[in-house]
């Protein structure tokens, strides 16, 4: 089983990468860092918001 790591799951190469690692039967888990939601609601992913703020 694999874990998935996907940044900018937003743009359009993201949002592909997400919907085939959560379509995929081996991928037990995707996290998706963002800075804005992805609208998509599965068991499987977890969003983490990282803010655009300077440091």
């Amino acid at each position: 089983m694999m874990k998935v790591v996907v940044f900018g799951a937003t743009g359009m190469v993201g949002q592909g990468v997400l919907r085939e690692s959560l379509l995929a039967p081996d991928v037990e888990q995707v996290l998706a860092v963002i800075r804005t939601p992805t609208g998509v609601s599965h068991p499987r992913l977890r969003e983490v918001r990282l803010d655009d703020s300077p440091i």
